[in-house]
């Protein structure tokens, strides 16, 4: 009879998540995923498959728990008008607490992007579809925002307040100042029509 793995497999994930997000894939060693989750290597490749297997589940959970409960109002069936501004000003307070994952680390998913995982067809798929998903979270956004806006300026402000939101989660982990004046940018775009 198999023998059962008493963990608790989302917080060992969140525990890894947090491993990766800070050093990355390539830097995160299996003894220090070993160390925060507190499973030992042969549990980790049991119940993950592999150090990537791990890395998977923690660009899921990252996603599930992290990304789209924040873009959660942008994309649900009404978005309201200050939807978009409010999540960029939850950016915002996030750079702004030092100690925060996102003000320490930036993005998981945009760190993966500059790193040698990106070269990972599946990796490379999933940053793709995360650039998407906050693409049309900001077009709906600013459609709800300024419904007035013609078609064609309304995507040029969306792709332009992509652009910047990953701008400043790449920039986070080198000034903090210069990633909230990003985000402070997207808003005055977004903004625009009030102007």
């Amino acid at each position: 009879m198999p023998r059962t793995l008493a963990f608790d497999r989302a917080e060992v994930i969140r525990q890894a998540r947090a491993v990766f997000w800070s050093r990355g894939y390539e830097s995160a060693s299996v003894p220090e995923l070993e160390a925060a989750t507190g499973l030992s290597r042969s549990s980790i490749y049991n119940s993950f498959g592999s150090k990537r297997g791990l890395f998977d589940a923690a660009v899921d959970s990252y996603l599930e728990e992290l990304i789209r409960p924040r873009l959660r109002p942008l994309l649900g069936p009404e978005v309201a008008p200050a939807a978009l501004d409010d999540y960029l000003e939850s950016i915002i307070r996030a750079f702004k607490q030092p100690q925060s994952l996102p003000a320490a680390h930036g993005c998981l998913l945009i760190n993966s992007a500059a790193a040698p995982i990106a070269h990972d067809e599946q990796v490379t798929q999933a940053i793709s579809a995360y650039r998407a998903e906050l693409h049309s979270a900001f077009s709906r956004g600013l459609q709800a925002a300024s419904p007035e806006l013609p078609a064609g300026l309304q995507q040029l402000i969306a792709d332009s307040v992509t652009g910047l939101v990953i701008a400043a989660f790449t920039m986070v982990r080198i000034s903090q100042a210069e990633a909230v004046s990003l985000i402070h940018a997207a808003q005055k775009l977004a903004r625009m029509e009030h102007q």
